[in-house]
C-alpha cells in the first residue's frame, strides 16, 4: 500500500564504533553496537514513533509530531551518554569504558510511505543533516522547529542556512543546544555558582580578511560557499567545511568536510586532526582546513580568542567586528 503522510524524519548514526572494533574485537564490538541500536529503537517506541530501518551503526524513523521526534532524540543522547560512562574498577565489562557518540538528523515535511520503506524530501534531507553534525549533536530544519512549542524553540541555535550534498538550495538549519538534563542551573547550599569568565569573540585571519566575531553572532562557518559566513577559496576546501559555535562560554570547532580539519595551538606543536569531530578552541593557533597546516600552501585560517576589551580596541583600530 503507498500513501502520502506528513511526518518527522529521524536519522540516527553512532560514531566511533571503529576504535570500538580496534579496542574491543568483532565480537564484542558488534555485540555493544547492535545493543546501543536496539537501545535506540525502544526510545523511538516510548516517543510513539516507527522505525523505518536500521542502517548499521544507527537507524532511521518517523513520527507525527516534530516534539515527539525532539524528545526522542533528547533520550537518545542521554542514554547513550550513560553506556559511555567509564567503567568502574574491576567490572567485566570494558565496553563501558569505550565512549559512543551520536548524531541526530531530524526534518519535517511529505514524505509517501511504500513497501515499508519511506521516500521523499524529508527523508533525504534529515540524512544529509548528519553530514554536518558534530558529536552528540542534532540538527534539524525550521520545519521542525515550527512544529515545537514556543519554550522548546528556545533550545536551538540558528545555523541560517546550509549546503546539503546533493541539493541546490540551501536548507535552514537549526542545532539543539543541549538536551534538558543541562538546562538546570547548578547551585549548592551557598547559592547559584557563578559561572566563570568568559572570552567575547574570536580573530579569524586569511590571506588579508581579518574578521573579529562575537561570541553572541556565533555560530559562523567556513567555507567554500557563497553562504558560508567566512569564505575561503579554495578548492581543498569544502563548501561548508567547518563550524564554529558558542557552547556554554567556549567556542567549538566541527568539522563538516570529507578531507577533514586541523588545529595546530601556538603553544604544542601538535596537529589535532577532526574528522568530523570537534574540539575548543582556546588562546591562538591556525585551523588547517583540507590539509594540516603543516603543507605548504595550505589553505589555513589563524585564529585568536580574545576579550571584549580587546575586540573593541580592535574595532576602534578599524577592523571590523561581527556583532548579531
Amino acid at each position: 500500500m503507498t500513501r502520502v503522510v506528513e511526518c518527522t524524519v529521524l536519522f540516527a548514526d553512532l560514531r566511533g564504533s571503529t576504535s570500538m572494533y580496534e579496542t574491543l574485537g568483532n565480537t564484542d564490538a558488534t555485540a555493544v553496537v547492535t545493543q546501543s541500536v536496539a537501545l535506540l529503537a525502544r526510545i523511538v517506541a516510548n516517543h510513539h514513533g516507527r522505525v523505518v530501518k536500521t542502517l548499521g551503526d544507527g537507524l532511521m524513523a518517523m513520527f507525527d509530531a516534530p516534539a515527539s521526534a525532539v524528545a526522542a532524540a533528547d533520550e537518545m543522547h542521554e542514554s547513550l551518554e550513560r553506556i559511555g560512562a567509564p567503567a568502574s574498577s574491576g567490572t567485566s565489562n570494558p565496553a563501558l569504558s569505550v565512549p559512543l557518540k551520536l548524531q541526530v538528523g531530524l526534518a519535517h515535511g511529505e514524505v509517501v510511505e511504500m513497501s515499508g520503506d519511506v521516500f521523499g524530501d524529508a527523508v533525504n534531507v534529515a540524512a544529509r543533516l548528519l553530514d554536518h553534525a558534530g558529536d552528540n549533536e542534532t540538527l534539524v530544519t525550521a520545519g521542525v522547529l515550527d512544529g515545537l512549542a514556543d519554550a522548546e524553540q528556545l533550545r536551538f541555535r540558528n545555523l541560517d542556512r546550509l549546503q546539503l550534498r546533493g541539493r541546490v538550495e540551501p536548507v535552514h538549519v537549526h542545532l539543539l543546544e543541549a538536551t534538558r538534563r543541562f538546562g538546570d542551573t547548578a547551585a549548592t547550599a551557598f547559592g547559584d555558582i557563578a559561572p566563570p569568565p568568559e572570552p567575547e569573540g574570536i580573530r579569524l585571519i586569511w590571506m588579508d580578511r581579518n574578521r573579529i566575531y562575537a561570541g553572541t553572532s556565533l555560530p559562523l562557518v567556513l567555507g567554500r560557499s557563497p553562504q558560508a559566513t567566512y569564505i575561503i577559496d579554495d578548492k581543498r576546501v569544502s563548501r561548508s567545511h567547518a563550524r564554529v559555535a558558542w557552547h556554554g562560554g567556549t567556542f567549538q570547532l566541527t568539522d563538516l568536510s570529507y578531507n577533514g580539519t586541523y588545529v595546530r595551538f601556538d603553544h604544542d606543536p601538535e596537529i589535532i586532526s577532526l574528522r568530523r569531530g570537534n574540539c575548543t578552541l582556546h588562546g591562538s593557533g591556525v585551523i588547517g582546513l583540507g590539509t594540516p597546516p603543516s603543507d605548504a600552501g595550505s589553505p589555513t585560517v589563524r585564529f585568536e580568542i580574545m576579550k571584549f576589551a580587546d575586540t573593541q580596541r580592535e574595532d576602534e583600530a578599524g577592523f571590523e567586528l561581527k556583532k548579531p
